[in-house]
């Protein structure tokens, strides 16, 4: 019989802009707070999974990226493997630990999430997003995505003149594509970010920590329609770390059991060719289904979820995938306040990555931190009440008209 699998440790480094700090500091920094806070030696970690996305582009440090870092802090002699998929990364290499543990192959295990992003060479910073899609349409690609924006008028001065990210354009025309199709709003969008930048408030780990109203996010300077800048998540860097065992790896440890987090449903899903309107088929709503399946719960169930807010357009459509409203209803039911500390589902109590950070390697591990935090009920002033059951989803890469790869984990006390 399968063991059951639990997050026993768990570490993050602040989020933000460290030209001083290298990849090796923020992946020590990290592990040292995941294995301290487990009560585990480094010596008893069997497998490590790190998951690192743009070192190589940025450093040219390729293919053995993992094996660099976790060496210099004195782990070798095990398994190590790199995991790159774009945002949805860390979140995977998350994953890969849980399967080691699932197989039988070890009782504990380490998933890593580091990435150095910010740099004073701005071109290069933001050339670090243009291979996440098929590079060899790229023209292609960029042609058809920004078509599904067309039918909503787009008002003088609210692009930016300054460089950002070419995914941003791609946001904005899945939000003007969503504002056509469902009547969503870009206050409604501006609730997103109000109510993300307000959680980061309590979050001494998040990149930005001012909060904002609604007037001010719509009145903040524009990157593109209808997005303006605290929409949007900022280039970051950061490390995140998990430890997980079996429960035989609790019991021969003497970890500290009310503190363990079980993995209920790990899913990592591709996604396919469907059409624009076939919202039910995207494959972070298809990754939530087996997730749900897997875990024995639905949507109802859970008490808080982090997401890939990479825009608040993001969490508008991210919310809708994994069922906490109806497809089209994800603008409305956040500007009535249902996803913010103490509504009906609060998402993004970390501030998610529009106001937390989004160092794109670290990212999913980043909201495992969070969500294992608030499940011990130790998330201090962002606490949510009575937290049981959480949900991340963290979405990679773009393929077709969606995501690259999804990935759903659920956790319960």
């Amino acid at each position: 019989m399968m063991e059951d699998i639990y997050v026993v440790g768990v570490g993050m480094t602040p989020f933000g802009r460290m030209l001083d700090t290298d990849m090796k500091t923020l992946s020590k920094n990290a592990v040292a707070a995941a294995l301290a806070d487990a009560g585990v030696d480094k010596s008893e970690v069997e497998a490590a999974y790190f998951g690192n996305a743009s070192q190589g582009h940025m450093e040219r440090q390729h293919m053995i990226r993992g094996e660099i870092a976790l060496r210099s802090m004195g782990i070798g002699g095990i398994p190590v493997v790199n995991v790159e998929n774009a945002c949805a990364s860390g979140s995977s290499a998350f994953n890969l630990a849980v399967t080691f543990l699932k197989a039988g192959e070890g009782d504990v295990a380490l998933a890593l999430g580091a990435e150095k992003m910010f740099s004073t060479d701005r071109k290069l910073m933001f050339a670090s997003f243009d291979s996440a899609w098929d590079v060899s349409r790229e023209s292609e690609i960029r042609e058809r995505l920004l078509k599904l924006g067309e039918g909503v008028a787009v008002p003088d001065g609210t692009t930016s003149d300054k460089p950002y990210s070419v995914f941003m354009d791609v946001y904005a025309a899945f939000s003007r594509q969503h504002m056509k199709r469902f009547g969503t709003t870009q206050r409604q969008l501006a609730a997103v970010a109000a109510k993300n930048h307000r959680h980061s408030v309590e979050n001494p780990l998040s990149q930005f920590r001012d909060a904002y109203s609604v007037e001010e996010v719509l009145k903040a300077p524009p990157i593109t329609y209808p997005l303006t800048l605290p929409m949007c998540s900022p280039i970051s860097d950061g490390a995140a770390a998990a430890v997980v065992a079996t429960r035989s790896g609790l019991k021969r440890l003497g970890i500290d059991e009310s503190r363990a987090i079980r993995v209920l449903a790990c899913v990592v899903q591709t996604g396919s060719d469907r059409d624009p309107s076939q919202v039910e088929k995207h494959c972070t709503a298809l990754a939530a289904k087996r997730a749900y399946d897997k875990a024995g719960v639905g949507p109802a169930d859970i008490s808080v979820a982090e997401v890939h807010d990479a825009t608040a357009m993001g969490e508008v459509i991210q919310i809708e995938n994994l069922g906490f409203c109806a497809f089209g209803d994800g603008g409305a039911i956040s500007e009535r306040g249902e996803t913010t500390i103490g509504g009906r589902i609060p998402v993004n109590p970390s501030g998610g990555l529009e106001s937390k950070g989004h160092p794109v390697g670290a990212t999913g591990i980043g909201q495992i931190h969070e969500l294992v935090t608030q499940l011990r009920g130790e998330a201090g002033a962002r606490q949510v009440e009575g937290a049981r059951l959480a949900l991340a989803e963290n979405g990679g890469g773009l393929h077709g008209i969606e995501e690259a790869v999804a990935c759903v984990t659920i956790l319960g006390r």
